[in-house]
């Protein structure tokens, strides 16, 4: 087994020809050691190789190898980034568009329109005028213009209240410009008066009871006004068309005053028989009540249709 270049050969059988192919345990001239010792058998050998230099040698041939495998990796790393690079360049020259063509067809900017004399939209700064308040058309004889009659007033031939199950048959109606002719009591000159116009009404009968309803007409709210305050005695009774005559020769009825606008309403109460209305009559305060409201939201309606109609017109 060699150490290396010029290393000592084991096993020579005691040859002195060469210093440095010696046995190293037989005795030679020199009577050293090969371990250093200085006397005896064992003594210094001046044949006995240098084991310092031949690791020293042995140390740098596998420095040299390691440096040359790194070496070889880097080397093959670099190739291997050059051969990728050619592979990319490569298959981009192979398209058959280049820069310049892929720029042209990219979209184009909108033309702007040279032309900027165009008229632009405008805003009006007036803010619009409110809608008109339906009370203010039946408030006011100018303005109350819409057609007025019996009919308007009290449609139909039945009037269904509450929740459907209070249901009236409606009997006759009228109309006159003599307030005080349709009246009882003191309300006649009250109503004329304060200038009373017209008095329409209508007489509706449910379960033996019946109710007769007087809307008159005024310049203003005022005067309607006025007139409730004043009040005293009671509308007339309309019998007919199906309803035998009440509230005649001595049975108490109830009578009602209300006013709207310029509309006064009033109504009156009664039995078809000869039975007096008490207050505890139940019965007879609900239907006076139905047929007055009904007074009510019929002047209302007559308002919300003018203001309707004046908000929808074109503008003067």
């Amino acid at each position: 087994m060699s150490f290396g270049h010029g290393g000592p050969q084991w096993g020579s059988g005691g040859q002195n020809q060469d210093p440095y192919n010696q046995d190293p345990y037989s005795q030679g001239r020199y009577g050293q050691d090969p371990y250093g010792s200085n006397s005896g058998p064992y003594g210094a050998d001046p044949g006995t190789p240098d084991w310092a230099a031949l690791a020293d040698a042995s140390a740098a041939r596998a420095r040299r190898k390691r440096w040359l495998m790194i070496g070889g990796g880097a080397l093959a790393t670099a190739l291997i980034a050059g051969i990728v690079a050619t592979a990319i360049v490569s298959s981009n020259s192979d398209g058959s568009d280049t820069a310049s063509d892929k720029s042209s067809t990219l979209p184009t900017a909108p033309t702007l329109p040279q032309d900027t004399t165009q008229p632009q939209p405008s805003f009006s700064s007036v803010a619009p005028l409110p809608p008109p308040n339906p009370k203010d058309f039946i408030s006011d004889r100018k303005k109350d213009t819409a057609p007025l009659s019996a009919e308007t007033l009290f449609p139909g031939k039945k009037l269904t209240m509450g929740d459907g199950d209070r249901v009236y048959t409606k009997g006759a109606t009228s109309r006159t410009g003599n307030c005080a002719s349709v009246t009882s009591g003191a309300l006649g000159s009250v109503l004329e008066k304060h200038g009373c116009e017209q008095v329409f009404r209508a007489t509706y009968l449910k379960d033996g009871i019946a109710v007769t309803v007087g809307v008159a007409t005024f310049q203003n709210e005022a005067k309607a006004k006025t007139v409730v305050q004043q009040a005293k005695g009671g509308i007339a009774p309309l019998p007919g068309a199906g309803v035998p005559p009440f509230c005649k020769g001595g049975p108490v009825c109830r009578n009602t005053y209300n006013s709207y606008g310029r509309y006064a309403y009033f109504t009156i109460t009664g039995y078809t028989t000869a039975k007096s209305v008490t207050t505890g009559d139940t019965k007879a305060y609900r239907s006076g009540d139905d047929i007055g409201e009904f007074a009510f939201r019929q002047i209302v309606r007559r308002g919300e249709a003018q203001a309707s109609a004046a908000a929808s017109a074109p503008a003067q």
